[in-house]
C-alpha cells in the first residue's frame, strides 16, 4: 500500500513538473504582458560532419541571429574526444526585399564543446520577414547552409 501511494505521489509530482516545463516561453505573465523574446530555430543540418542550426531571437522590432555547432551524435563510450577541427563559418541575415542585416565570417576550432556564433542583428519594420543562413565548411567538406525565414510580428 505504501508503495502504491509513493508511486502515485511521484507521478503527480512528475506531471506537475511537466506542466510547468511545458509552459511556452512567450506565455503571458500575471499582468498579461508578453515581452519575453521569441526564439525560432530551424531543423538541424549536417555540415562538415557536425550538427548545425541557425536561430533567430525576436523581441519587438529587434532581431538577433545565432549559428550553433555541435557534435552530430554522442561519442562512443570509452572513445577519445574528437580531434580539433578548423571550420569556416558564415552567418548572414537579411530582410525580405534586400536589406542586409550583416554577415559574420570566422575561422573557429571545434573539438567537442558546442559553439554559438553571434554578431548579426538589427531593427526591422514590424510585419517584415527576415532570412538567416548559417554555413560551416572544413577541409574536405563543402558547406550546406541551414537557413530560416522568420516573420517579425510586433
Amino acid at each position: 500500500m505504501t508503495r502504491k501511494i509513493l508511486t502515485t505521489a511521484a507521478a503527480a509530482v512528475a506531471l506537475g513538473t511537466a506542466l510547468v516545463v511545458a509552459a511556452p516561453a512567450g506565455a503571458a505573465t500575471a499582468s498579461g504582458a508578453t515581452d519575453a523574446p521569441t526564439v525560432i530555430c530551424d531543423n538541424y543540418g549536417l555540415q562538415a560532419g557536425l550538427a548545425t542550426k541557425v536561430c533567430a531571437t525576436v523581441s519587438g522590432d529587434s532581431i538577433e541571429f545565432t549559428g550553433h555547432i555541435g557534435l552530430a551524435g554522442p561519442p562512443s563510450p570509452g572513445s577519445p574526444l574528437p580531434r580539433p577541427k578548423q571550420v569556416e563559418v558564415v552567418l548572414t541575415g537579411s530582410v525580405a526585399g534586400g536589406l542586409t542585416l550583416g554577415t559574420t565570417q570566422q575561422t573557429l576550432t571545434f573539438q567537442s564543446q558546442p559553439i554559438v556564433v553571434e554578431g548579426v542583428h538589427g531593427a526591422v519594420a514590424c510585419g517584415s520577414t527576415v532570412h538567416a543562413s548559417f554555413s560551416v565548411a572544413s577541409a574536405g567538406w563543402v558547406a550546406k547552409p541551414v537557413s530560416t525565414d522568420v516573420p517579425v510580428n510586433c
